[in-house]
């Protein structure tokens, strides 16, 4: 279940007993979801007062009123609902999500509610949503879509501080290895000798055994951590993206050039960087990458058909495609 963690003595336990394997996943929706508990269920994380107020006001009535389950004091532990799309798969838009929750029938709310809370009764702060929970969709997916409205160009702007994270834990992950990074994400996650520890949403103690640790970037507050532990494929952990507060403060610097607007500086200069095929190893020299993170533009690159991947023995060739070329073409222009 996804929970945003709130500031309290209780603190839960994740243990580690070997090296553990990471993965980063840059998806917006859990984004969107610290913006709102913050701006509007009143969960203080650390956003800037102006932008607590503007998203506030963007919101409608309904969306308001859905929130309100997530304001109530104590434990914030919320159903699997809020965040439909797990981010330990693909990168997921908030408008697939957003999707996703109005395609959610009613009965599945309810039966994620008791997944959640136990049988009988859910708490007080969740009976409305579970006396009408067709309503509690609609308002919750409007509340979302509100919040993205608002947040989604500061999103685009951030993208030179995502794309420097991906490097940052490809390079940490590589030469000081995952058990310092993860001592790095936010100081309300503590790394210790046996695993890692978090404050609240309660106590307990948790095994990541075989399971991928997921770190999902967030444009959040500087106290802001989203936490999955019971997943039984993966633990993830969104955190807030080293840098943010610069953008809270001022505008980014503009784009080096339309291209980078585009898909982002990294991405930008490894479809310039090839005039020629190359090697994994010729690019990641070349534009001076980890490995990982030089895998993970090659994913996204390739996901959007702009370069092709071709094993040749022991070497990964990159070559761009004919839609990279008169997608360069048309910026030359």
């Amino acid at each position: 279940m996804g929970a945003p963690v709130t500031s309290t003595d209780v603190w839960s336990e994740l243990r580690v007993r070997s090296t553990p394997k990471l993965r980063l996943s840059i998806s917006p929706g859990l984004t969107a979801l610290a913006l709102l508990t913050d701006a509007l269920a009143g969960r203080h994380r650390g956003l800037p007062e102006p932008w607590r107020t503007t998203i506030g006001s963007r919101v409608g009535p309904a969306g308001h009123e859905a929130a309100r389950p997530l304001a109530a004091p104590g434990p914030s532990i919320a159903p699997d609902s809020l965040v439909p799309r797990s981010p330990a798969g693909a990168d997921v838009s908030v408008q697939a999500q957003i999707g996703a929750l109005h395609a959610l029938p009613a009965d599945a709310l309810l039966a994620d509610l008791a997944r959640t809370f136990g049988p009988g009764a859910p708490p007080p702060r969740w009976r409305a949503a579970a006396a009408r929970p067709a309503r509690w969709l609609r308002g919750y997916a409007g509340a979302l879509a509100d919040v993205w409205s608002t947040a989604e160009p500061l999103w685009q702007r951030a993208r030179p501080l995502l794309d420097r994270e991906v490097e940052r834990v490809g390079v940490t992950s590589v030469r000081g290895g995952p058990e310092l990074l993860l001592g790095t994400l936010s100081t309300r996650v503590v790394h210790d000798g046996h695993g890692l520890r978090f404050p609240g949403p309660e106590r307990g103690t948790y095994e990541l055994g075989e399971r991928t640790i997921v770190l999902v970037p967030m444009l959040a507050g500087r106290d802001a951590v989203v936490l999955g532990l019971d997943d039984p494929g993966a633990v993830w952990i969104a955190y807030p993206v080293p840098g943010a507060a610069s953008l809270w403060r001022r505008p980014a610097a503009p784009a080096k050039d339309d291209l980078s607007a585009l898909v982002g500086p990294v991405r930008a200069g490894l479809l310039h960087a090839l005039d020629r095929p190359m090697t994994m190893s010729m690019l990641a020299t070349d534009l001076r990458l980890a490995p990982s993170g030089l895998t993970y533009h090659c994913d996204r690159l390739r996901a959007g058909r702009l370069i092709t991947r071709e094993r040749r023995g022991r070497e990964v060739w990159i070559a761009r495609t004919h839609r990279a070329e008169e997608l360069l073409e048309l910026f030359r222009r």
